[in-house]
């Protein structure tokens, strides 16, 4: 690992049995945040080490250094074409494998690379394993025109899915408004439970303003969440149940 501080240990072997899914001459979708970070890492390790010919196209500008500075091929989306592969983070996983994603605010360009690929695999640890999504703020990215205007149209929908009165909070950096890189501000919404998952995606998608916002329905293929000791657990779809695996079988 080139880090230069310790990886969390749940995270590492999340990346690690992730990272062990990839084949030489995959195309694989780069995902963002602290755990993909790491995963990053784990791959990049892993291409030097076996000198695996690998394509990745990034979900964000940050990996997209991160992973050219480790000697990975970073190529645009359009140029590699579809993907094999997509190994991203998530901030909230429930039993369907239901996801909220964009605490990094680059939840729309995540959401392209998983929908261009043939698999999506999350890596997770415990703490990001959920009941009922919504305890995490659920990002919404928004148009800088018209923004006061489709704020107003966020609650109004809210308002109609029994989520009245939650906070509907613009994402600062300091005292300036967080910026996407599509140069979008980012609501984030206070929602605390989200009763019906599906029906908020379909409100939030009909509002003009809105470009795209961080639930990630039916899209995630498997989520390997890593425990503190270092093994792991593969989340499936409900009916497949959960097949643990020990983090030394499965590192590269």
């Amino acid at each position: 690992m080139t880090t230069s501080s310790q990886p969390d240990p749940a995270k590492l072997a999340a990346s690690r049995a992730a990272v062990a899914l990839v084949q030489d001459g995959m195309k694989l979708g780069l995902g963002t945040g602290s755990t993909a970070s790491i995963m990053v890492e784990v791959l990049a390790e892993r291409a030097r080490t076996e000198g695996l010919s690998l394509r990745c196209a990034a979900t964000s500008k940050a990996t997209a250094e991160l992973a050219a500075r480790l000697g990975l091929r970073v190529e645009s989306l359009d140029d590699i074409g579809w993907l094999d592969l997509t190994i991203d983070g998530a901030d909230e996983v429930d039993p369907d494998l239901s996801l909220i994603k964009g605490g990094g605010g680059a939840h729309l360009r995540e959401k392209i690379v998983a929908r261009a690929s043939d698999r999506m695999v999350v890596i997770a640890d415990p703490g990001k394993v959920v009941d009922r999504l919504g305890a995490f703020h659920l990002p919404v990215e928004v148009v800088p025109f018209g923004f006061d205007a489709t704020r107003v149209l966020i609650q109004r929908a809210l308002d109609g899915l029994d989520l009245a009165d939650r906070p509907v909070l613009q994402r600062m950096r300091g005292d300036a408004p967080f910026v996407t890189d599509e140069g979008n501000f980012i609501l984030d919404l206070s929602l605390e439970v989200i009763p019906d998952a599906p029906a908020l995606a379909r409100a939030l998608s009909a509002i003009p303003g809105v470009v795209e916002h961080g639930l990630f329905l039916g899209i995630c293929d498997l989520a390997i969440i890593g425990r503190p000791d270092g093994s792991v657990a593969e989340l499936r779809r409900p009916e497949e149940g959960e097949v643990p695996v020990a983090d030394e079988d499965t590192a590269p």
